[in-house]
């Protein structure tokens, strides 16, 4: 003889759902905890380098510079560095101005971008040098500069 009726569930109340909710998020607390302890057991490998081998000049230099720029959110491009340091420098980190309002104040510009110091203090970005003449440091505190002046380094078509 079989069975021919319906089955009912029997409706879960509201106090059955809260243990299940709450054991659910215990566990949802505990598995990752459970998970990390075991982890730690196991041998831990050294964590990979995350620094990319950039040329030592200027195409090396703006490319790195682009990168830190990434990390901190500061806008631009290479061509737009690029036509800036041409402009500015002619591709030479060592460059210094002794003759225009800056020099005769006191604070010559410098290096690629010819940043003056006070202005490469206040947009020098963490991570970098803090020597102005530093091509990845100038570069990446000009464009800091640039960003917040012009909204990037792209809309600098003269001195700045």
């Amino acid at each position: 003889m079989s069975f021919t009726g319906t089955r009912h569930r029997r409706a879960a109340t509201s106090l059955t759902r809260g243990f299940i909710a709450v054991g659910t998020g215990a566990a949802a607390l505990l598995l990752p905890l459970l998970g990390a302890q075991a982890a730690s057991a196991a041998p831990t490998a050294a964590p990979a380098a995350r620094t990319a081998a950039y040329t030592d000049d200027l195409d090396g230099w703006i490319k790195e510079s682009l990168a830190v720029m990434a990390e901190h959110g500061i806008p631009g491009s290479y061509e737009g560095i690029h036509r800036n340091v041409m402009r500015e420098s002619s591709g030479n980190p060592l460059a210094v101005n002794n003759w225009d309002s800056n020099a005769a104040a006191g604070t010559p510009s410098k290096g690629l971008l010819q940043i003056i110091d006070p202005t490469f203090l206040a947009y020098h970005v963490p991570g970098t040098s803090t020597d102005s003449f530093d091509p990845v440091a100038n570069i990446t505190a000009a464009c800091n500069y640039a960003a917040d002046r012009y909204g990037s380094i792209d809309n600098v078509n003269g001195a700045y």
